[in-house]
């Protein structure tokens, strides 16, 4: 088994495994220790990865990038009409609101959903990381930034699905980066928790995390962020200032062209990392449109100048991690900067300004979130054995409930799971019902949540019940926001009041029990790991002693009361399978196409070979007529290789292959027979050599007895 874990960033992702003698960042085909979140789609096969990237160029309307940004996102969104407005490829809106990518492929036009093309990066990286563990790779940890929402969540379980992965846990980028920090270091006072801020500035986004460490525990005390600040948006300031001054300077519109913006923020990024260790920095893009060569200039001064805006929100979700934490400013032991996006000097500055002390890069910008996944993948597994060390999240968001008869809430603000909320947490809810009801779930607090994110989350239906009730039934819901930060009714009981064995599911109710779901009385929240509630004890427990579908204990029974839940915008168990199928379908097209490319560079060394050793080698065991007939045939091979046979099937390719062995394989057999011949003879000589040896060392009388 393996213990991985993944960080699937906007711009480039990261694989971490867990070895026995620590944690290896894994290298991808090209010996890089980032991969492009890039999907392409060629004439034949996809490229993923470091090929997709290298083929963004030649087909920039094929190629998918930044689908973190898209993935269990409506289409309407204004902001995701924004982000496509940036990317080359072609969108629709799908029948379920979301969004559909539209491209030509295999002569065909085929939409793809955000989820399905996750679902390709996934197995990609899979499948780079069973080619460095040399082993199946299914159970691993995935870094997910905090504000993602229920849907999108769940939109990463399912393409990890797809591609054959099985999620230990969705966790937070900044508690990955706070559990690779605190879990090596052993300096941590004794007298009281030390409190760090991780500042986490990625390729799209910014986030903060206010976390608590003490000897053996981490638990994080909030989470904030700014879901539309990020390097490329910096990049983005660069790209608008010189995309101004080609079309004063150069009579060019940028914009205008698809490969030329591709280009020019390509540049843009790389200026931008100059500029972060320089004052001022050249640009010069050969033949950037129209055949024409341009050429930039600028300072750094003025960088920030053009940024100040962006810099400025930066000091926001600081503000805001601080406040939701309660922690004062000068409580705060180190702040930690990580994140692609985290190397400019000015924002480095505005930090300390904001902190009261110089940011601390101890960790790797791009790693540490990779690396604090593989940790907990190692921590959740059977198979590694790691010091105790309590992680200890907590949720973003306030989730409500309501039920037909209104809201549904724990206390008087109407919250089920309030902000900040540890996960996972199990609570118990106990309503009064004669028959199936609908509880809906959703976001209570919209301001919470990132720009244009729906705060609906799911409905649900519980029942029907089993048999019929004159009276209501008290029923029992058991209702988790578990370890991924999903929130899930994970069970609901019918509770049999009487005390007789008889198992009756018609069974009245005595005045006394009857109570409204409005008014319904909560179990306490508890953390997986300490153990539920006792009513969630009690019902676990006698489902162990059922009886004819019905389970008793001293105080009755229990019935267990079917659960649908419906997801708003979520994918259907249908849809999950189909999307499967088409995966696997797709790996198929793409492995025989690599296949034929194998067999295809099989063929041109053999035919390269061949010839070389005909000259050589071959020589002396060809006849003239044979040298001339196999010469002809090479080169008869060798230019259909580089006409017709350029794009041929595997089939084609090993057809050919075999016509030229049918050849050359007598004139090989010769020449074998004759070294094997000459090895023989040497072996021989040298048998008869060790003989004599051996009975020149024998002694006189020794030699006349033998």
């Amino acid at each position: 088994m393996s213990v991985v874990g993944f960080d699937i960033g906007n711009e480039n992702c990261v694989i971490a495994a867990v070895k026995e003698r620590g944690i290896d960042v894994l290298l991808n085909d090209e010996s890089a220790r980032e991969t492009p979140s890039v999907v392409c789609f060629g004439e034949k096969q996809r490229f993923i990865g470091a090929a997709g990237a290298a083929s963004a160029m030649m087909n920039p309307k094929s190629t998918i990038s930044q689908v973190k940004r898209l993935i269990g996102r409506s289409f309407t969104d204004p902001d995701v009409q924004n982000e496509l407005k940036m990317l080359p490829f072609e969108t629709s809106e799908g029948q379920d609101g979301g969004i559909l990518i539209k491209l030509k492929y295999l002569g065909e036009t085929h939409t793809f959903t955000p989820v399905q093309i996750m679902a390709m990066l996934f197995s990609h990286l899979k499948g780079i990381t069973e080619k460095n563990l040399e082993m199946p790779v299914l159970d691993c940890v995935i870094g997910i930034p905090s504000y993602f929402t229920d849907l999108q969540r769940r939109a990463y379980l399912n393409a990890a699905a797809i591609a054959g992965l099985k999620p230990l846990r969705l966790m937070h980028d900044c508690t990955a980066t706070a559990l690779s920090y605190g879990i090596y270091k052993t300096d941590f006072s004794n007298s009281g928790p030390t409190y760090v801020a991780f500042v986490d500035i990625g390729h799209c986004d910014m986030q903060v995390s206010i976390v608590s460490f003490e000897s053996g525990h981490m638990r994080v005390l909030s989470h904030a962020f700014d879901s539309n600040l990020g390097g490329r948006d910096f990049d983005e300031v660069l790209f608008s200032y010189f995309a101004e001054q080609f079309k004063e300077n150069y009579k060019i519109d940028v914009y205008s062209n698809v490969r030329a913006c591709i280009r020019l923020r390509a540049a843009c990024e790389k200026l931008k990392k100059v500029l972060s260790a320089n004052p001022e920095a050249p640009l010069n893009i050969e033949c950037l449109m129209d055949e024409k060569d341009v050429k930039g200039f600028i300072k750094r001064e003025e960088f920030e100048r053009l940024a100040s805006g962006l810099l400025e929100r930066i000091s926001v979700p600081c503000k805001k991690a601080l406040a939701d934490a309660g922690i004062p400013v000068g409580k705060i032991h180190s702040v930690e900067l990580v994140g692609s996006g985290s190397r400019m000097p000015a924002s480095t500055k505005l930090l300390a300004s904001l902190f009261g002390r110089e940011p601390s890069r101890t960790l790797n910008a791009s790693e540490c979130v990779a690396r604090g996944c593989a940790l907990q993948c190692a921590m959740l597994s059977p198979i590694f054995r790691v010091r105790e060390y309590e992680v200890q999240d907590s949720f973003p968001f306030s989730i409500g409930l309501s039920s037909d008869k209104g809201p549904i809430s724990a206390g008087s603000n109407g919250i089920l799971f309030p902000k900040g909320q540890p996960i996972p947490s199990i609570k118990v809810l106990t309503f009064q019902r004669s028959n199936s009801f609908h509880l809906e779930a959703f976001y209570a607090n919209p301001n919470e949540l990132p720009p244009g994110a729906s705060s609906k989350i799911s409905s649900s239906t519980i029942g029907p019940f089993p048999g019929s009730y004159s009276e209501k039934a008290r029923i029992k819901l058991k209702v988790q926001l578990n370890l991924h930060g999903i929130f899930t009714i994970e069970s609901a009981m019918l509770m049999e009041d009487h005390i007789d064995d008889c198992v009756r599911r018609d069974n009245a109710y005595p005045e006394r029990d009857k109570m409204e779901a409005d008014s319904a009385s909560f179990g306490s929240s508890t953390k997986l790991a300490n153990g539920d509630d006792d009513d969630v004890t009690m019902a676990a427990r006698s489902l162990d002693d059922s009886v004819n579908g019905a389970t008793k204990n001293n105080a009755g029974h229990r019935l267990e009361i079917p659960v649908t839940e419906d997801i708003y915008g979520g994918m259907t168990d249908a849809e999950l399978s189909e999307a499967k199928e088409k995966e696997f379908q797709l790996a198929q097209q793409d492995k025989l196409v690599e296949q034929a490319k194998d067999q295809k560079n099989a063929l041109e060394s053999y035919v390269y070979e061949t010839r070389n050793k005909l000259l050589n080698t071959y020589r002396s065991f060809a006849s003239a007529q044979e040298k001339e007939g196999i010469s002809r045939s090479l080169q008869e091979t060798e230019e259909w290789l580089y006409e017709d046979g350029d794009d041929e099937t595997e089939n084609a390719y090993t057809s050919k292959m075999q016509d030229l062995q049918k050849l050359v394989d007598p004139i090989e057999n010769r020449h074998k027979d004759v070294e094997a011949r000459a090895q023989a003879k040497r072996d021989l000589l040298n048998c008869i050599v060790e003989y004599r040896m051996t009975v020149n060392s024998l002694l006189p009388e020794d030699k006349e007895s033998n």
